[in-house]
């Protein structure tokens, strides 16, 4: 896993709570930051997908390991 400046567990929280809650810390950090985001909710995949394409922000990485998801996203 690649090094980050925050990490936010959105464990068993469904959508669009994660969301949510990664737009509240991403607000709070700052340009080049990374956010380490770990949620149990499938959907999550494509919601967060889709949240990178709407904000401008850069998801460097998406992976699923036993029913966990993990991602990176960069503040742009």
């Amino acid at each position: 896993m690649a090094n980050f400046d925050q990490e936010l567990d959105a464990s068993g929280l469904n959508c669009p709570l994660p969301i949510l809650r990664a737009k509240k810390a991403l607000n709070g950090m700052g340009a080049g930051e990374v956010l380490h985001i770990i949620a149990t909710d499938p959907g999550a995949v494509k919601d967060f997908e889709a949240f990178a394409k709407q904000t401008g922000n850069t998801l460097t990485d998406s992976r699923e390991d036993g029913g966990k998801f993990y991602f990176l996203m960069k503040k742009n």
